[in-house]
Protein backbone atom coordinates (compact mmCIF):
# COMPACT_ATOMS: atom_id res chain seq x y z
CA UNK A 1 0.00 0.00 0.00
CA UNK A 2 0.94 3.32 -0.91
CA UNK A 3 2.79 5.46 2.30
CA UNK A 4 -0.14 8.25 1.69
CA UNK A 5 -2.89 6.00 1.49
CA UNK A 6 -1.33 3.49 4.57
CA UNK A 7 -0.69 6.84 6.81
CA UNK A 8 -4.50 8.16 5.86
CA UNK A 9 -6.08 4.88 7.06
CA UNK A 10 -3.96 5.24 10.54
CA UNK A 11 -5.07 8.85 10.80
CA UNK A 12 -8.62 7.56 10.47
CA UNK A 13 -8.05 5.14 13.38
CA UNK A 14 -7.25 7.93 15.36
CA UNK A 15 -10.21 9.75 14.59
CA UNK A 16 -12.09 6.54 15.38
CA UNK A 17 -10.29 5.51 18.29
CA UNK A 18 -8.80 8.79 19.89
CA UNK A 19 -10.45 11.46 23.00
CA UNK A 20 -8.37 13.84 21.77
CA UNK A 21 -7.25 14.08 18.48
CA UNK A 22 -10.74 14.20 16.79
CA UNK A 23 -11.73 16.74 19.21
CA UNK A 24 -8.72 19.20 18.78
CA UNK A 25 -7.56 18.20 15.19
CA UNK A 26 -10.91 17.14 13.06
CA UNK A 27 -10.06 19.35 10.38
CA UNK A 28 -6.24 18.25 9.78
CA UNK A 29 -4.94 16.51 6.57
CA UNK A 30 -2.57 14.36 5.55
CA UNK A 31 -1.22 16.46 2.08
CA UNK A 32 2.05 14.05 1.76
CA UNK A 33 3.62 11.06 2.53
CA UNK A 34 6.26 9.00 1.83
CA UNK A 35 8.66 6.44 3.84
CA UNK A 36 9.88 8.58 6.56
CA UNK A 37 8.33 11.61 5.95
CA UNK A 38 4.38 13.42 6.50
CA UNK A 39 3.17 16.69 5.74
CA UNK A 40 0.08 17.84 7.15
CA UNK A 41 -2.07 21.18 7.25
CA UNK A 42 -4.63 22.35 9.81
CA UNK A 43 -6.86 24.91 9.03
CA UNK A 44 -7.09 27.12 12.33
CA UNK A 45 -10.55 27.61 13.55
CA UNK A 46 -11.67 28.96 17.15
CA UNK A 47 -11.34 25.75 18.93
CA UNK A 48 -7.33 25.65 18.52
CA UNK A 49 -6.65 29.12 19.55
CA UNK A 50 -5.89 30.70 23.60
CA UNK A 51 -7.62 33.76 24.59
CA UNK A 52 -5.69 35.97 22.33
CA UNK A 53 -6.79 34.54 19.71
CA UNK A 54 -3.98 33.29 18.14
CA UNK A 55 -3.07 29.43 17.69
CA UNK A 56 -2.70 27.88 21.16
CA UNK A 57 0.60 26.20 22.09
CA UNK A 58 -1.06 22.81 23.12
CA UNK A 59 -2.53 22.46 19.48
CA UNK A 60 0.97 22.97 18.46
CA UNK A 61 2.32 20.36 20.30
CA UNK A 62 -0.32 18.42 19.79
CA UNK A 63 0.35 18.51 16.31
CA UNK A 64 4.22 17.53 17.01
CA UNK A 65 3.01 14.53 18.87
CA UNK A 66 0.55 13.65 16.12
CA UNK A 67 2.82 14.10 13.20
CA UNK A 68 5.33 12.02 15.28
CA UNK A 69 2.95 9.24 14.89
CA UNK A 70 2.01 9.59 11.43
CA UNK A 71 5.67 9.72 10.35
CA UNK A 72 6.16 6.31 11.89
CA UNK A 73 3.15 5.21 10.18
CA UNK A 74 4.91 6.50 6.69
CA UNK A 75 7.22 3.61 7.38
CA UNK A 76 4.41 0.89 7.19
CA UNK A 77 3.74 0.57 11.36
CA UNK A 78 0.15 1.06 12.00
CA UNK A 79 0.89 0.75 15.96
CA UNK A 80 2.91 3.80 16.44
CA UNK A 81 3.86 3.85 20.11
CA UNK A 82 3.25 6.81 22.59
CA UNK A 83 5.76 9.86 22.85
CA UNK A 84 8.24 9.72 25.74
CA UNK A 85 10.03 12.82 25.21
CA UNK A 86 8.49 16.03 23.50
CA UNK A 87 10.15 19.38 23.68
CA UNK A 88 8.61 22.61 21.51
CA UNK A 89 10.23 25.73 21.52
CA UNK A 90 7.95 28.56 20.28
CA UNK A 91 9.34 31.59 18.36
CA UNK A 92 5.86 33.31 17.39
CA UNK A 93 2.36 33.02 16.86
CA UNK A 94 1.41 30.21 15.13
CA UNK A 95 -1.40 31.74 13.31
CA UNK A 96 -4.71 33.09 13.77
CA UNK A 97 -8.13 32.12 13.00
CA UNK A 98 -8.54 31.54 9.68
CA UNK A 99 -5.12 30.76 8.73
CA UNK A 100 -3.47 27.38 7.66
CA UNK A 101 -0.72 25.97 9.46
CA UNK A 102 1.33 23.66 7.91
CA UNK A 103 3.81 20.69 9.28
CA UNK A 104 6.21 18.46 7.78
CA UNK A 105 7.78 15.70 10.58
CA UNK A 106 10.35 12.94 9.69
CA UNK A 107 11.36 9.94 11.16
CA UNK A 108 15.00 9.97 10.96
CA UNK A 109 15.48 6.83 12.73
CA UNK A 110 13.18 3.98 13.68
CA UNK A 111 14.72 1.43 16.05
CA UNK A 112 12.31 -0.72 17.76
CA UNK A 113 11.24 0.20 20.60
CA UNK A 114 12.19 3.97 19.86
CA UNK A 115 12.27 6.52 16.89
CA UNK A 116 14.42 9.51 16.42
CA UNK A 117 11.83 12.46 15.11
CA UNK A 118 12.44 15.92 13.79
CA UNK A 119 10.59 18.75 12.36
CA UNK A 120 12.96 20.90 9.73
Amino acid sequence: MPALKFVRSVWESFRASSGLEPRLLDGLRVTHAVPGKVRFELPIQKEHTNRLNILHGGTIASMVDLGGSLAVASRGLFATGVSTDLSVTYLSSGGKIGDLIRAEVSCDKCIYPHSILSLP
